[in-house]
């Protein structure tokens, strides 16, 4: 299935490390491409834990403003050379894009703010994964998608006890604002190349601004809070997105879609270790559900064997 980033179609202009390259190039180039990727997941979720710890000063709105500010600035940088003129002439592809992104990391963030990091990344993964079965027409894929809403039919005893059903409910609006980027992204890559990803995030940004200061919290930055919404930025957007697309120079589609179905399973122990979100039974039989009904959706796509893009 599609991870949450833009990979372009081609990357012969990707740079090879080697003599010449900076010290975070040969160390990326030495690990391994599944290693690569767990770093990646990981980061990803210690940033939305980060945010969390944001949540009480910012409020979920307003971090994913800085977020996506800070994501934007990072990119921007990196891609600053690939900015041509098919960004204007695609400009309100670029701004439907950078409305989804805006979105989904809001209804995200107001989930993981109501409701436990594990069982919200878990919800948020059917909008990808419905995609994945729904447009390729396998029959099989529907047992898979089934065990996914299984894992869905665990949790709804504890909906309105110990879940937050607004947390539910914005978990699921992430997860079709993720379903969206999934349709949208190709497209943006297509018509715009690797500088897709930044201009959308800086769409996303100025999306979010307005109600960042509408829910308040931003008047109270200061230099921790901009450091840790750095962090954030870095941790969910820069590295990641460095890490995956390395590793996708070096690794098949499926792989990468094995891998990245670890995402629910990485959110909840990092949800126990760092915000101590211990998880009962039947919430970590749903992310297994869900994580499993993944793997054998990626798996069991024939269309992953011979590329090493997705």
């Amino acid at each position: 299935m599609t991870a949450p980033t833009i990979v372009p179609a081609s990357t012969p202009e990707a740079p090879v490390p080697g003599r010449g390259a900076g010290p975070f190039a040969r160390a990326v180039a030495a690990v391994p491409p599944p290693g690569l990727l767990l770093v990646s997941i990981v980061s990803i979720q210690l940033g939305a834990a980060v945010a969390v710890h944001l949540f009480e000063t910012l409020g979920p709105i307003g971090t994913a403003f800085l977020r996506l500010a800070f994501a934007a600035v990072l990119l921007l940088v990196a891609a600053r050379r690939q900015i041509g003129s098919g960004a204007r002439r695609h400009a309100g592809m670029l701004l439907l894009f950078g409305c989804v992104i805006g979105a989904m990391n809001m209804c995200f963030y107001s989930a993981i703010d109501r409701i436990p990091l594990g069982i919200a990344v878990a919800i948020e993964f059917i909008g990808p994964l419905g995609v994945a079965v729904f447009t390729s027409r396998r029959l099989n894929h529907f047992i898979w998608i089934g065990l996914a809403v299984a894992g869905l039919v665990l949790l709804t005893p504890s909906i309105g006890k110990d879940l937050d059903p607004v947390g539910v409910g914005l978990a699921l609006a992430a997860g079709a604002g993720w379903a969206s980027f999934v349709l949208i992204s190709p497209q943006v890559s297509r018509a715009v190349g690797g500088a897709g990803l930044a201009l959308g995030m800086l769409v996303a940004g100025l999306f979010t601004l307005p109600f960042g200061l509408v829910a308040g919290g931003l008047e109270r930055l200061d230099p921790g809070l901009l450091a840790g919404a750095l962090a954030v930025g870095i941790l969910s957007t820069a590295l990641p997105l460095s890490l995956e697309f390395e590793a996708l120079t070096r690794m098949t589609a499926r792989a990468y879609g094995v891998m990245v179905t670890l995402e629910p399973v990485v959110a909840a122990l990092v949800g126990a270790i760092v915000l101590g979100q211990a998880l009962p039974p039947a919430a970590l039989l749903a992310i297994a559900c869900v994580t499993g009904a993944a793997i054998g959706v990626t798996l069991s796509d024939r269309r992953g064997d011979g590329s090493g893009h997705v």
